[in-house]
């Protein structure tokens, strides 16, 4: 056997007995047989480097130091998941999906595990990268340290597609938690609060040799590709199983709503036997092809909803009421609290919400409250201990002026929050507007952060994000903690987010309502900041899906008019002149010539509704393309619907329903030609 192939063996061993142990629970071998191995595959490498392979199981033990991790845009979008709390949630869930499908829905059963969302990306069977969940869009590439968690497979086995991406979560299990804290209070140490920050806080540490002495597990769930050799999502998990990953068993399919409630009601109870934290059910539509037709909402998949276990709830003192100023004037009450320990994390702070919450629920300082954890995440406050309340206290009188400007605030009708209207001399509002501005979904100015911010508003370097691209080195250097290279760095970041796409210039000027799937869309329907400051509330709300309270609020963003107090600076530049000053400065404010070139009005006023499974585009592609040419895409068929696109297996109700209307259906070739 030559040295390669005693290389290659050993690799395939030692691949085999990591499955058994840390897949299958079944180790076939002794620990100290399998360290001899790994210790003569080691040596091997080491004489023989020309062999090297980045995912050899040598790798496992770490070494590699990451300073900076890179910041890696998915391929496919990582989406939230909504969440229900009762039968009448998910009931209302089916409902919506059987308007939207054909046939008979089944439903897979999974355990919600909680821990870190993670992106692993295969390619010939080895595995190529992995990335953070991030912001959804985009993550952090921390492939060096995934590569220490053994149940993450290096290389697959079986009939694997040459390419695909496949989600998990990275979790620490009950028994390695309880050992990791044991040696650090050993060591003097603070404990760690709960297993899923430390296995998230695990994924960023710079030593992946300090990653692989951690316990971490990591739970496969979802298969992510073009042309999958799957049909259903019970399939999906089969398949990820056979080509070598840990993917719990626990999954089951439902027939129906009631026996998706009988897996949540057995695991509500059991879940405490787990050896990892969960704290819900994930019910998807097992069909892949009725999952295509669902689509998704602009922030979670139609086909998919998180069942919360009931969340854990504590009592505490509520010590005082403070208030926070949002960046568009927003002022959100905080209840200041007794510290307590809930869900594995100590809380000493709630969001109130508003006025009307603190009047409904009658919450006063000094009281005893109720306190969970809002799908065990946030904790809010759901009562008060009546029993316990001083019979002397008084209600909650809800301030009247700004706590940081001291501005009277207003309310307008119909809004639930108060508001501090002085948007030019409101420091948590000039600091607020410029942080979205710089943040990752809009400017993503490298080298430049929130606390950065607040100390140049607070020195007086700048007063908005226009004053940004005046920055110079030298007026940085003298700011506290401010060296040479980091004021480089800063106005480097500066001029480089000059080169970001409008829809994200727009998404970061702050309009009050335009969140980015808005700023998308508006970007793609006007082209040009110009055209849309210059549109009126009945040309916007011809936009899809824009209301008349996002027109509004885009109209008084781009007022003069000093009177409106929400939207203009009661002194200083008004929104229309900083934009101007954004153009002189090269800010990208019109959608790309290249993107213009992929964009027309050959489908303008026309709205479709796709189904059935495509041979030439996917059904992605197909929307977008829809989209691209100035077209509407529908979920459902009704008067409203220009043409059905037909592919195999349209559904037959759909297929009837566009008879009964006269509407036209067209194959996938008929609507290409309509757009060639």
């Amino acid at each position: 056997m030559t040295t390669e192939e005693k290389i290659k063996h050993l690799r395939k061993e030692l691949r085999d007995h990591n499955y058994n142990y840390y897949v299958l629970d079944n180790p076939t071998i002794s620990d100290f047989d399998f360290d001899t191995k790994l210790k003569d595959l080691q040596a091997l490498e080491a004489a023989h480097p020309e062999f090297y392979d980045a995912n050899s199981p040598s790798l496992r033990v770490g070494g590699a130091i990451t300073k900076n991790f890179e910041t890696v845009a998915h391929t496919y979008r990582m989406y939230s998941l909504d969440n229900s709390y009762s039968k009448e949630d998910l009931e209302d869930w089916e409902k919506r999906i059987k308007k939207m499908v054909d046939g008979e829905v089944q439903y897979s059963c999974e355990l919600k595990y909680d821990g870190a969302s993670m992106s692993l990306t295969y390619q010939n069977g080895s595995l190529l990268r992995a990335v953070t969940r991030g912001d959804g869009f985009q993550g952090d590439d921390v492939t060096a340290n995934i590569k220490t968690i053994k149940s993450v497979p290096l290389q697959l086995k079986g009939d694997y597609p040459p390419e695909f991406e496949i989600r998990g979560e990275i979790v620490l299990p009950f028994e390695g938690f309880v050992k990791m804290n044991a040696e650090r209070v050993a060591e003097g140490e603070e404990p760690y609060r709960n297993p899923r920050n430390t296995a998230s806080g695990s994924l960023k540490l710079q030593d992946s040799a300090e990653v692989a002495k951690r316990p971490l597990e990591c739970l496969l769930y979802s298969l992510v590709g073009n042309k999958l050799p799957v049909k259903t999502q019970m399939e999906a998990l089969e398949k990820a199983k056979a080509w070598g990953f840990k993917v719990p068993e626990i999954a089951k399919l439902a027939k129906n709503i009631d026996e998706v409630l009988a897996f949540v009601n057995y695991w509500d109870t059991h879940r405490h036997d787990l050896p990892y934290e969960t704290d819900g059910v994930v019910i998807k539509v097992n069909n892949l092809q009725q999952q295509e037709e669902l689509g998704y909402t602009a922030k979670a998949p139609r086909w998919a909803m998180a069942y919360k276990f009931k969340a854990e709830q504590v009592s505490t003192k509520l010590n005082e009421i403070t208030y926070q100023v949002g960046r568009t004037g927003a002022i959100t009450p905080v209840a200041n609290l007794e510290a307590v320990e809930l869900a594995g994390t100590i809380v000493k702070r709630a969001s109130l919400h508003n006025a009307d919450q603190i009047a409904k629920l009658d919450i006063r300082e000094g009281d005893t409250v109720f306190v969970e954890k809002g799908g065990e995440i946030i904790p809010k406050i759901i009562g008060v201990d009546f029993t316990e309340r001083d019979p002397n206290s008084e209600a909650t009188q809800y301030i009247t002026h700004c706590p940081e400007c001291h501005t009277t605030l207003i309310r307008t009708e119909g809004e639930a929050q108060h508001y501090c209207p002085n948007t030019a001399g409101c420091p948590p509002q000039i600091i607020g507007r410029i942080q979205h501005y710089i943040s990752r979904k809009a400017l993503d100015i490298e080298g430049l952060g929130g606390e950065t911010v607040a100390l140049l508003v607070t020195n007086g370097l700048i007063h908005n994000y226009a004053d940004l691209y005046t920055l110079k080195v030298e007026n940085l250097l003298p700011l506290e903690r401010m060296a040479q290279k980091s004021a480089e760095n800063l106005v480097a970041g500066v001029e480089a987010s000059k080169n970001i796409p409008f829809e994200r210039v727009l998404f970061g000027l702050g309009i009050r309502y335009v969140g980015e799937t808005v700023a998308k869309k508006l970007a793609k329907h006007f082209k040009t900041i110009d055209a849309l400051m210059n549109a009126s509330v009945e040309e916007l709300v011809l936009v899809d899906e824009i209301g008349i309270s996002i027109a509004e609020s885009v109209v008084a963003f781009f007022a003069t008019e000093k009177e409106d107090l929400f939207s203009n600076p009661s002194e200083g530049e008004n929104n229309r002149q900083i934009i101007e000053r954004l153009r002189s400065y090269g800010v990208q404010l019109e959608i790309s010539a290249e993107k213009l070139a992929h964009q027309t009005d050959k489908l303008q006023g026309n709205t479709f509704v796709v189904s059935g499974v495509f041979a030439k585009v996917s059904r992605t592609e197909l929307k977008k393309l829809i989209e691209d040419n100035g077209g509407k895409v529908s979920g459902s068929i009704s008067g409203k619907t220009s043409y059905v696109v037909a592919g195999e297996n349209m559904g037959p109700s759909k297929l009837a329903k566009a008879e009964s209307l006269g509407i036209p259906i067209i194959s996938e070739d008929v609507f290409l030609g309509m757009i060639a």
